[in-house]
């Protein structure tokens, strides 16, 4: 079984290494020169209801990656606005960890080697080529390359290009495996533009105040009022729209992920020096800060619930592509049922839906049906808050007791299915 995987970011890893784990020959290609992709930028799990989809997946056996993150943790059980029992993880470590896994599971990685065609057969992709003309042929396809960038879109739908992690300029801006499949994908909109801001911003933590940084790395959480005059109004922009409460707006909200992880999508770099402690503040990610950050959303793909890309034979999708979910741990769950279903798909097995009755099931099928009603491409949906973690919650599928979730999926059928 040779399975092709287009996207190095949480979702892409967790396709590969799943795959792999079943027995797969795995190629990852991922344009850039780092794996993560966002999830460099990022660093926050475990919070609201990530941790009962954690949870499940761990008995499911494919949480060998949220192990990965509770590994890596910098700070555990962080609470902050509208959000409980939060991990953070180290993004300088977490990089590497991933690599060491995957190259441990036998993945073959592929850096700075974008995918720009595909060769088809009717609506069978057969192949898959680079710039120079490689060319590479697998049974299985899985698109994880995203919705952020290219630069195009963040100079027509933003504030032009903020050079953030993604680094469209020096790699060349993301290109949708399902797109050159002949796809048409959709987009989300945010008022009368498209696609949504990526919801933060990185400081280097040692351009903070001294007391800045000695609360961070005790308590992995700093709040910092905004004084009026200088307030910025971001709530309606953002991807992440979990954290859209006016507490984001009065305050400077500061997470401690090795970098200080600040949770706005931008705020111009003149006032950021006019707030105490913020009077050396540098950005991180992106670099023009100040000024924006990268657009999300703009290329999302039509796929069934077991995630295949509707239209084709042999191409899955996960994280972003697979829809308007936000977040690492929304990826991870879309990965791994993809990177299973791509070998039942070698194999000509019936495709994998999870069941209703576990919260990583609902989301993925209850997602899918929202998108497609009037607006609802135009809703963000994570296991953290806003219309998907209410829905959840209704349904009575959050939990923090383990055993609980543990008996649910075994009820499910669908203790260690990933295993």
């Amino acid at each position: 079984m040779d399975i092709i995987v287009v996207g190095g970011g949480w979702a892409g890893c967790a396709a590969a290494y799943q795959a792999a784990k079943a027995g797969a020959h795995v190629s990852l290609f991922e344009r850039t020169d780092m794996l993560l992709g966002t999830g460099l930028a990022g660093g926050i799990f475990r919070n609201n209801g990530r941790y009962t989809a954690a949870e499940e997946m761990l008995a499911m056996g494919g949480g060998e990656l949220f192990r990965l993150m509770d590994e890596n943790a910098r700070h555990r059980n962080v609470c902050f606005p509208g959000q409980m029992h939060a991990s953070l993880y180290d993004i300088a470590k977490v990089p590497a960890a991933v690599y060491s896994l995957l190259k441990n599971a036998g993945v073959e990685l592929h850096f700075q080697a974008r995918i720009v065609s595909a060769i088809l057969s009717g609506a069978r992709i057969l192949a898959v080529k680079t710039p120079a003309g490689q060319r590479y042929a697998a049974d299985a396809f899985i698109d994880a390359t995203g919705t952020a960038g290219p630069t195009v879109n963040c100079t027509k739908y933003g504030n032009g290009c903020a050079m953030c992690v993604l680094r469209c300029p020096a790699f060349g801006g993301r290109l949708s495996l399902s797109a050159l499949a002949g796809v048409a994908e959709y987009r989300a909109h945010r008022g009368d533009s498209a696609g949504a801001f990526s919801g933060s911003c990185k400081l280097m933590k040692g351009s903070l105040s001294e007391s800045l940084q000695k609360q961070l790395e005790q308590d992995g959480v700093a709040l910092v009022p905004i004084p009026p005059e200088l307030r910025e109004d971001h709530l309606n922009q953002k991807a992440c729209q979990q954290y859209a409460h006016a507490a984001y707006m009065e305050n400077i909200v500061l997470l401690d992920t090795g970098h200080a992880k600040m949770m706005t999508p931008f705020f111009p770099l003149e006032k950021l020096h006019q707030i105490p402690g913020f009077a050396f503040a540098r950005y991180e990610d992106p670099y023009a800060g100040g000024k924006g950050n990268s657009v999300r959303f703009t290329a999302m793909a039509p796929r069934d619930d077991a995630l295949r890309v509707r239209g084709t034979e042999n191409l899955l999708c996960a994280g972003e592509k697979a829809g308007p979910l936000v977040g690492h741990t929304e990826a991870v769950v879309t990965g791994v049922l993809a990177g299973f279903n791509a070998v039942r798909m070698c194999r000509g097995e019936n495709l994998l839906t999870l069941p209703r009755s576990l919260a990583t099931g609902e989301a993925i099928t209850w997602v899918n049906q929202q998108t497609f009603r009037p607006g609802g491409a135009d809703k963000k949906y994570t296991f953290s808050g806003s219309v998907l973690l209410e829905h959840l919650e209704q349904r009575k599928l959050i939990s923090l007791d383990t055993d609980v979730i543990t008996t649910r999926t075994e009820r499910a059928g669908m203790r260690n299915i990933f295993a």
